[in-house]
């Protein structure tokens, strides 16, 4: 029997926790001959780790897990497999394959885009706010997703800005459009939910309008909806064909990940354990607030995607 894990970050906000469960009934009436079900890697119930030895106690020999998740960052790249890892040890006869997060595609750039265009923001300079990392690759693909969603909405100026770790932040994004003489503008989040991080960039935003006098008008975030289950099920159907010695459609890029290359200021990162490092699965996030199984650190390399 075939299994799906679904593995979202987790948030104190129970809109996003029911904005994560309703996407994730969506994946699962479009496979009815799989179990599917949903775990978290904090904040959240159930833990990832938990929910997966759920799908094994419930019969499933064949597990895809699956980031629910926009930008290879940490989370996909260490988290995730660390739980993938962990969940091979505890369930040796099971067969468990790491899928690949949703990263940028197609369906994803076309949702939000028409989202911008639904919003009535066509042709509107645009500033696309995303979850910033410590991870360089993944700030650079939210640039990238800026300026597709951009180009499909037929923006003449593109930004992008981040909620944390990183900048610019939504507040300087923002001052950007009025120094340039905006008065009106679109934003968009590459986000697949609310929660804490959208509602702070939304209270930045209504600020900004109160001070500059500058429209905003909002397009949203991208889920849940039911264009995001066939990427979605894209990257489970990948995972099983990976694990049965098939091709895998859907490939990610390693030329880039700090895993692989060392970056200035980042180079600790190389060839580093899973689970260590900018994780909640490392040793310094490991307290009971994050309610985790406990995970020991394992090695990075034999879970790799890239060649």
């Amino acid at each position: 029997m075939k299994g799906l894990l679904l593995v979202a970050h987790g948030s104190r906000a129970p809109e996003s926790l029911g904005e994560m469960q309703a996407l994730c009934a969506l994946v699962a009436d479009a496979m009815p001959n799989a179990a599917v079900r949903l775990g978290f890697l904090e904040m959240s119930d159930p833990p990832a780790g938990r929910a997966l030895d759920d799908l094994v106690a419930g019969g499933c020999d064949q597990v895809a897990v699956v980031p629910l998740m926009l930008l290879a960052a940490g989370h996909a790249k260490s988290d995730v497999p660390a739980v993938v890892l962990e969940g091979r040890q505890r369930h040796p006869r099971a067969d468990i394959a790491l899928g690949h997060p949703l990263g940028i595609s197609y369906p994803l750039v076309a949702l939000l885009g028409e989202a911008v265009t639904a919003a009535g923001a066509q042709g509107l300079p645009l500033l696309l706010i995303a979850r910033g990392t410590s991870d360089p690759d993944a700030n650079g693909d939210a640039a990238k997703a800026a300026r597709l969603v951009g180009e499909w909405s037929g923006a003449p100026f593109v930004h992008t800005a981040f909620t944390g770790v990183t900048g610019p932040r939504v507040p300087g994004g923002l001052d950007v459009f009025a120094r340039l003489g905006h008065h009106r503008m679109a934003v968009a989040f590459w986000f697949l939910g609310s929660g804490t991080l959208v509602a702070r960039a939304r209270d930045d935003i209504a600020a900004f309008a109160a001070r500059t006098g500058v429209e905003v008008v909002d397009a949203g975030y991208l889920g849940p909806d039911a264009r995001l289950v066939p990427p979605l099920l894209d990257r489970a159907h990948a995972a099983f064909a990976a694990d049965s010695g098939a091709d895998s459609t859907v490939a990610v890029n390693c030329d880039l990940c700090a895993y692989r290359a060392p970056w200035p200021g980042r180079e600790g990162r190389l060839a580093q354990p899973i689970g260590l490092g900018h994780s909640h699965l490392a040793v310094e996030h490991r307290h009971i607030e994050h309610r985790h199984i406990e995970h020991r650190p394992i090695e990075h390399r034999p879970i790799e995607h890239g060649p």
